[in-house]
């Protein structure tokens, strides 16, 4: 193969450029980059490699005019910080790889407001969305989905097609194990009042708590913040439990720190327990005891379910929902007398 001639004037090589390196027709440059497989393998090791010599790049834009097809999938998240969106992410990120997709992402800061800009903004230039703990209300989050293919990851609306963790095997274990350890009055230090999934959460602890006799007292709504733990600590003492479970890892380690700070010992004083075993979650002291909920499967699975249904021949695959288990570690302990 002969070495590439820069193009007049800097402009970018087409695909009739790399036909030419490669001594093929466009249309097999087209099939060995757009669909891998479909051609012989050593015209397609050919084609490549002409066009890593001439540095071509595909142009989903460009393919999006005949097809329809922009090959990109636009993901929302409703808090980029958050230390539990990063296993998402790289779930949602590898199995869009996989399929020759590029994830875009957007983020909302935990307002309905901004979530609902991103998916107008987005929604016109993307295959097919994934909404992360989204902040709208059901009937925009409805309207969406008519517009464009669409997966909800920890949220649950009719019709829109959802991977939701299962978070009751992992509660029940958290609540077992402060029963046994002679806690009898628990704190659920909620999350924010347009969570789904902290509500869900609370639904369960409820019923598990009650299946177990021990009482439950919710606090919330709250931001989902390490702050948001620092402040509940005075709210938290007042109501004389002797357990707290928190609606995410951030929260716990707020007030982790803050007790901690007010001279409380953990556990002896008060136990935590976290939720989603965050990156982070056992470097405190003590390390946060917590229910792990398989975050990067939760990714995974909702964009192979959103590409599922993109292949409009194609069954969308059952998916069973992963898991939740607590980590038991230092912050837990037996009640005080």
């Amino acid at each position: 193969m002969s070495s590439p001639e820069r193009r007049r004037g800097g402009s970018a090589p087409t695909i009739y450029d790399v036909a030419k390196l490669a001594g093929v027709n466009p249309s097999t440059v087209s099939r060995a980059l757009n669909s891998p497989g479909r051609i012989n393998e050593k015209t397609e090791a050919k084609v490549r490699a002409a066009a890593r010599d001439l540095r071509y790049r595909l142009n989903p834009m460009a393919r999006a005019l005949p097809t329809g097809r922009t090959s990109t999938l636009g993901l929302i998240l409703s808090d980029i910080t958050n230390p539990m969106i990063a296993g998402i992410v790289r779930g949602a990120q590898q199995a869009a790889s996989e399929r020759g997709y590029t994830l875009l992402l957007a983020e909302s800061q935990e307002s309905g407001e901004l979530e609902a800009t991103a998916v107008d903004r987005m929604i016109s230039s993307v295959d097919g969305l994934v909404l992360a703990a989204s902040r709208l209300d059901d009937e925009r989050i409805a309207q969406a989905a008519e517009d464009r293919p669409m997966v909800l990851i920890n949220r649950a609306v009719d019709d829109v097609e959802s991977v939701i963790g299962d978070v009751e095997p992992g509660i029940d274990e958290a609540v077992a194990h402060l029963h046994l350890l002679g806690h009898r009055r628990i704190v659920y230090l909620s999350g924010p009042q347009t969570s789904w999934m902290s509500r869900h959460r609370e639904a369960v602890i409820r019923a598990v708590a009650a299946r177990r006799g021990v009482e439950i007292e919710v606090l919330g709504p709250n931001r989902p913040t390490l702050e948001m733990g620092t402040e509940a600590l005075p709210r938290i003492v007042a109501t004389g439990a002797t357990a707290v479970v928190a609606y995410n890892d951030v929260m716990a380690i707020g007030l982790l720190r803050a007790a901690q700070q007010q001279g409380l010992d953990i556990p002896s004083d008060l136990s935590i327990v976290g939720f989603d075993d965050v990156f982070g979650s056992d470097f405190t002291s003590p390390p946060l005891t917590t229910v792990r909920m398989p975050l990067m499967v939760l990714g995974e699975l909702a964009v192979r379910r959103l590409l599922d249904m993109l292949q409009d021949d194609t069954e969308p695959e059952r998916i069973e929902p992963p898991v939740s288990r607590l980590v038991i570690r230092g912050s837990s302990g037996r009640a005080r007398s």
